[in-house]
């Protein structure tokens, strides 16, 4: 446990932080999956809201420093290729 005060305090943001990102990287994640079986199960305009979403959460990913650009720009590449197959 840390001993003084201010990396108490660092500790607590780093808790909240870490969970704030993981509810991103999670929601994105769901997002992605939902997206998939909607393509899989053919349900054009539920896949296009998906993508939607899924891109607006890579975006805001990159804000916040959670995915890099490149695996930003290759996701939303592999996203728009699957809704092409529709």
């Amino acid at each position: 446990m840390p001993q003084i005060e201010s990396q108490k305090k660092r500790v607590l943001t780093t808790r909240k932080a870490t969970a704030a990102n993981k509810r991103q990287k999670s929601s994105l994640r769901t997002t992605m999956s939902n997206l998939r079986v909607a393509v899989e199960e053919g349900r054009k305009d539920d896949a296009v809201a998906y993508f939607n979403r899924a891109n607006e959460l890579l975006d805001k990913s990159i804000t916040s420093n959670i995915h890099h650009p490149n695996y930003v720009s290759r996701q939303k590449s592999t996203l728009a290729k699957l809704i092409n197959t529709i």
